[in-house]
């Protein structure tokens, strides 16, 4: 069996992917495997870049199949690795990670993934900025819950799941995969190693939440609840996702405000209304990032209802794909 497949999943990443496919050639380079791209339907020159590589490209039917969830699993489709690494197309795997994670991995049964640690090279986004401020818990090295901005995986656990990420997710696939292991007893590690480097969006923060609102990205912590209904992970996805929280409590503010609009208390209203906005000024030091907040928190939770209320299809049936190039095998070194 090929030893590790990384799947770079990608839509429209013409400015990063040859650097994404260049360090993934040199890593599996190292231990042996393969390299596909799975991608979205990009309408740039993203699959026209990866044709210039010796990289198995697949690539999606239907444009309204997009999200982050279908990518790792178009390409897993494909993938013929005994562990599996994903890659997003902005991102930069860094050399000698695999072999460490390898190592590990066979030390370890109990392992269903490790991650590495994550550099943000895009600061100037206030998204950016907020995400590393606030310095999470899952992204610090040790046993964590989830393993965001990608890991290496072991396909015998992939496949108890049933298959490697939920296509119906629009984000949060790590974290929904996450909990689906931990509930058939297995766990997530991070390396205190340097794995990739993650050069992201460069669309001012405003825009892309206009973006996120569009694409349904929103819409992840909704619909990762949808599919756990009535699932064993259920507990989990309650327990550690904390945003759900965060996002019922603003559904409550909004009941609360109507309440006391109707109840004819305007002056209230305005003073509940202003509550938040002030509070997260004053906790962030900042204008910007205190007004930045609130608002997104408020999309996040009309998404999270709407991602909710969406009929997903199964997880594991296929996903509407054609391969245009089959991946060549490479062989470790020395």
């Amino acid at each position: 069996m090929i030893k590790v497949s990384v799947i770079i999943k990608a839509l429209n990443e013409e400015a990063h992917i040859a650097r994404a496919i260049e360090s993934a050639l040199r890593a599996v380079a190292e231990v042996g495997g393969e390299v596909i791209l799975a991608d979205s339907l990009s309408t740039d020159r993203t699959v026209e870049i990866a044709r210039g590589y010796p990289v198995g490209i697949a690539q999606l039917l239907h444009p309204q199949d997009r999200c982050c969830g279908v990518g790792a699993q178009l390409g897993f489709q494909y993938a013929k690795g005994e562990f599996v690494y994903i890659l997003d197309g902005d991102m930069e795997l860094q050399p000698g990670f695999l072999a460490q994670a390898l190592a590990m991995m066979a030390q370890d049964p109990t392992l269903a993934g490790i991650g590495g640690r994550v550099r943000e090279c895009n600061l100037q986004s206030l998204e950016y900025q907020a995400r590393q401020e606030r310095a999470p818990v899952n992204l610090q090295a040790g046993f964590v819950d989830r393993l965001d901005m990608g890991g290496l995986y072991r396909r015998s656990a992939l496949e108890q799941v049933g298959f490697f990420t939920n296509q119906n997710l629009h984000a949060y696939e790590e974290f929904d995969l996450a909990v689906r292991l931990r509930a058939l007893n297995y766990r997530l590690y991070r390396l205190d190693c340097h794995a990739v480097d993650h050069h992201g969006h460069t669309l001012p923060a405003y825009l892309l939440l206009r973006k996120r609102w569009h694409n349904r990205y929103l819409c992840g912590v909704g619909e990762v609840l949808r599919g756990a209904v009535g699932q064993p992970h259920l507990r989990l996805v309650l327990a550690d996702l904390r945003e759900f929280w965060l996002y019922l409590s603003v559904m409550g503010w909004w009941l609360v405000l109507l309440g006391l609009v109707c109840a004819g208390q305007p002056v209230a209203a305005l003073a509940l209304l202003a509550l938040p906005v002030v509070g997260m000024i004053v906790k962030k030091r900042s204008v910007l990032q205190g007004c930045y907040s609130v608002v997104s928190w408020n999309l996040y939770a009309a998404a999270t209802l709407r991602g909710f209320l969406a009929t997903p299809k199964p997880p594991a049936s296929p996903v509407a794909a054609q391969l245009l190039l089959v991946p060549p095998v490479s062989s470790p070194a020395g």
